[in-house]
């Protein structure tokens, strides 16, 4: 047996359902992009730090954190303030799910995966987010065995994993100009599977978001869930503009087979009515949800018959979990969602 067999024996990426010690939000404040709309954002954060905090421990980073807790009190009261945690950190922005640990579990333990984060392919500065693993780390905030693998970008957002050694991706994003060139498609592929202990890469062709800055993050388009199931997004209408992309999804996710070679039940979600702000159309996805303790916390519009119906999808794919709706339309302003926001980490046990 080599090392690789080794570490894949030991080790391995599990799935956002199972069960999880924390989550960590990366707090807006007004030295980000956030400025002109800090009311809506924040009023945004504190509904999901809330409901996070009432199912595990919730880890907030941000220069003043002070000024995040304080608006949680107001809204939740004094006792929620018990099951948070919080570290004075500087930041460029917010998107916690594309610059935070990636987490493998084995054994009872937990290793923490610190990739590059560099803005989305040097869309924008990330040189502060990019260092907020190393200081949660220092701080003893995180528990687990520290992995240094910054000389390779990945962001949370480009991997969707089963739990059982298959991680999905998005050839979009992850061959994209200025991420890991000049490697080649094989030669991430490899390094996926050597980080992530995984068996086998699932690479999606076909899928983008009008105003997606990640070049097409699976967790915008496709997503896990148990007994071998996909949610996806998709598109009936043939004059949008994202009508042939997803049409072309979906017909290459009609074809996937599981590890052993059976089909995908696949669960396909709305696509949100347009959303635009100053001529701009914005990236609203149902896909984008955040499974947490006992609940599935899913990004609403204000369309109120497309967010009940994905919200009944979505419970469909996660039975027994409470189905929380989050209005995400100040999210989506700065072109994210509810789980770009956030990053899970899974729960370990003490080694005997």
């Amino acid at each position: 047996m080599n090392i690789n067999d080794i570490e894949k024996s030991r080790w391995r990426l599990p799935a956002e359902w199972e069960e999880q010690e924390c989550v960590q939000l990366t707090w807006p404040h007004e030295d980000t992009d956030w400025q002109p709309i800090m009311e809506e954002i924040t009023a945004t954060y504190v509904r999901m730090a809330v409901e996070i905090a009432r199912r595990e421990r919730l880890l907030i980073v941000a220069p003043r954190p002070d000024e995040a807790t304080e608006a949680i009190r107001r809204a939740a009261g004094e006792g929620i303030l018990a099951n948070i945690t919080t570290l004075a950190c500087p930041t460029d922005d917010t998107w916690a799910r594309d610059h935070a640990f990636i987490s493998l579990a084995g054994g009872g333990a937990r290793r923490l995966l610190d990739f590059r984060f560099n803005g989305w392919g040097d869309k924008f500065a990330a040189e502060r987010d990019n260092a907020i693993n190393r200081r949660l780390y220092e701080a003893g905030l995180i528990g687990g065995e520290y992995a240094d693998h910054t000389d390779f970008v990945l962001e949370g957002g480009a991997i969707e994993s089963d739990g059982r050694g298959t991680v999905f991706t998005t050839s979009g994003c992850l061959l994209a100009p200025h991420r890991n060139q000049p490697m080649t498609r094989q030669d991430i592929e490899r390094r996926l599977k050597e980080t992530l202990c995984a068996d086998r890469i699932v690479w999606i062709d076909h899928g983008q978001l009008t105003g997606d800055d990640t070049d097409g993050h699976i967790d915008t388009l496709v997503r896990t869930a148990p007994g071998d199931t996909l949610l996806y997004v998709g598109c009936d209408d043939p004059a949008d503009e994202q009508y042939t992309e997803l049409q072309q999804m979906e017909r290459q996710l009609r074809t996937l087979t599981t590890a052993d070679g059976r089909p995908y039940r696949l669960l396909r979600l709305p696509m949100p009515r347009p959303i635009v702000r100053h001529g701009e159309r914005l990236p609203a996805t149902y896909a984008n949800f955040l499974v947490v303790n006992g609940a599935v916390l899913c990004p609403t519009y204000a369309q109120p018959d497309l967010d009940a119906e994905a919200a009944g999808i979505i419970a469909e794919a996660f039975p027994g979990r409470e189905v929380v709706g989050i209005d995400c339309r100040s999210v989506i302003i700065q072109h994210g969602s509810l789980h770009c926001c956030t990053m899970q980490y899974p729960a370990i046990t003490p080694k005997t």
